[in-house]
Order: C-alpha cells, then sequence, then structure tokens
C-alpha cells in the first residue's frame, strides 16, 4: 500500500476541519496508482504540501483534521488526467 497525502486548503478551517487542517489521505494499491492520484491533485489549487507515503501517515487529532479515501470513495482522482483541463 501507498498513500498519497495533502492539505485541503479550500475545506481547512471549517466544517468538521473547523479551527483544524484538513488532510486528505488517499489510499493506492501501487505507485503507479499514487502517481495518478498525485498528478491529479497538482491540478487542483486547493490542494497543497502533496506528498507521497509508505506508511500510514499519522496527524495529530488537535491541530489536523485527517480523512482516508479510497477509490471506492473518490474514484474521479484514480482516474489519469481527471483534473487537468486540457484532457477534457
Amino acid at each position: 500500500m501507498v498513500y498519497v497525502t495533502m492539505t485541503d486548503s479550500f475545506m481547512s478551517g471549517w466544517g468538521h476541519a473547523e479551527n483544524k487542517i484538513n488532510k486528505l489521505i488517499f489510499e493506492c494499491k501501487d505507485l503507479k496508482e499514487a502517481h495518478v492520484v498525485m498528478d491529479n491533485a497538482k491540478h487542483r489549487a486547493d490542494m497543497k504540501y502533496i506528498d507521497l507515503c509508505y506508511k500510514k501517515p499519522y496527524y495529530n487529532k488537535n491541530r489536523y483534521y485527517a480523512q482516508i479515501k479510497t477509490n471506492q470513495d473518490y474514484s474521479s482522482w484514480y482516474k489519469p488526467n481527471f483534473f487537468n483541463k486540457s484532457f477534457k
């Protein structure tokens, strides 16, 4: 398992992430899938601090609202070039 992490700057600070940083953790079956998720994240202005991890990341609950996402949750993130408008 490989993980792609990022900060969702739009959702940070309010809602479930009130007074916290909203972190998304995408579970990926392999490095190839992780690179697809990372590429999609890079095409979104609201995603910052995109990183790749080989161990499941932990974030302090007092500072972060961390959400684990899978292909079943957010299938569009796992499709190549999904957020790249030049490919649509």
